[in-house]
C-alpha cells in the first residue's frame, strides 16, 4: 500500500501544462475500480455524483462524515491517488477537513467559493484565499502535501458583468495561488480564447472539465490545460447508457 505522502507527491507531479492528466470523476468503489482497470493513474470524487449515489442532493446535501464514509470505500478499493470535492467545506474548520480526508485515505481536494450552507453566497476573493491558506497550513502540519485545487464558480454563477468576468476570475484565483493552492479550477465550459487566457495568465496548473465521449484531450493539451476531470458528466453518460439498455426490456 502506497503511503499518503507518496500518493500526494505522485498526484501533484501528474499536473503538467500541455500534457494534462485525466482524473476520472468517480463516486463509489465500483466506478473507481472501472477507472483504474481502464489504466488511469489517479481519480477525483465529485460532490454531485457522490451525492446522487446515496440519494442526497448536491450542494452539501450530505454531511462531511457521510462523504468521508464514501471516500474510505473508494480508497480501500484502489491504490491510486484520490482527490475529493469537498464543496465549500461543509462548515468545517480547515484542520478538520484535512484530518478527515487523510484519515479516509484521500490526498487531494477541490474547494469551492460558493458557500452552500449560507444561502449559496460567493466568498470574497480574500476570504477564499484565507480558506486555502488554512488548508495548506493544516496539511503542512499533518506532514502530507495535500494537493489543493482552488475552484471559483464565477463562470457557473455568471456573477457580475461578463465583460470583466475573466479578469475577476484571474484575480481571484491568483490570490488562491499565493495562499498555497497547487491547482486552479475556473470551472465552466470556456471558449478557446478564454481558456488560453486562463492558462497563460494564471500562475499554476489549470483544471478543465471534460465531457466523456468527446475525444478532447489533445485539444485541451493545446490550450495548456494540466488536469481534466468530468464533474457529473461520466455518471450522467453511464446513466444514459443504462437507460437505453433497460428500455429494451420494457
Amino acid at each position: 500500500m502506497t503511503s499518503l505522502d507518496a500518493k500526494a507527491k505522485t498526484l501533484l507531479e501528474l499536473h503538467r501544462p500541455g500534457d494534462p492528466v485525466v482524473l476520472p470523476t468517480v463516486w463509489d468503489a465500483w466506478s473507481a475500480n472501472i477507472a483504474v482497470a481502464a489504466g488511469f493513474s489517479g481519480l477525483t470524487m465529485g460532490s454531485h455524483p457522490v451525492a446522487d449515489s446515496v440519494g442526497r442532493s448536491d450542494g452539501e446535501g450530505m454531511t462531511f462524515e457521510e462523504l468521508l464514509a464514501r471516500v474510505t470505500q473508494v480508497t480501500g478499493a484502489v491504490d491510486v491517488p484520490v482527490s475529493v470535492d469537498i464543496e465549500s467545506g461543509y462548515g468545517q474548520e480547515p484542520a478538520r477537513l484535512i484530518e478527515g480526508l487523510l484519515a479516509a485515505g484521500a490526498v487531494g481536494l477541490n474547494i469551492e467559493d460558493t458557500v452552500h450552507l449560507e444561502g449559496k453566497r460567493l466568498r470574497s476573493a480574500e476570504e477564499h484565499a484565507d480558506l486555502v491558506r488554512g488548508l495548506r497550513a493544516a496539511a503542512d502540519a499533518a506532514g502530507v502535501h495535500v494537493v489543493v485545487n482552488a475552484r471559483t464558480d464565477l463562470f457557473l454563477r455568471q456573477d457580475g458583468d461578463e465583460a470583466d468576468r475573466v479578469d475577476r476570475a484571474i484575480a481571484r484565483l491568483t490570490l488562491a495561488a499565493e495562499a498555497g493552492a497547487d491547482v486552479l479550477y475556473p470551472v465552466g465550459r470556456h471558449t478557446d480564447e478564454v481558456q488560453l487566457r486562463l492558462t497563460a495568465e494564471l500562475p499554476l496548473p489549470i483544471n478543465a472539465i471534460g465531457q466523456p465521449g468527446t475525444p478532447a484531450k489533445e485539444h485541451f493539451a493545446g490550450l495548456g490545460v494540466a488536469r481534466i476531470s468530468f464533474g457529473p458528466f461520466l455518471q450522467a453518460a453511464l446513466a444514459t447508457e443504462a437507460t437505453r439498455l433497460l428500455e429494451a426490456w420494457q
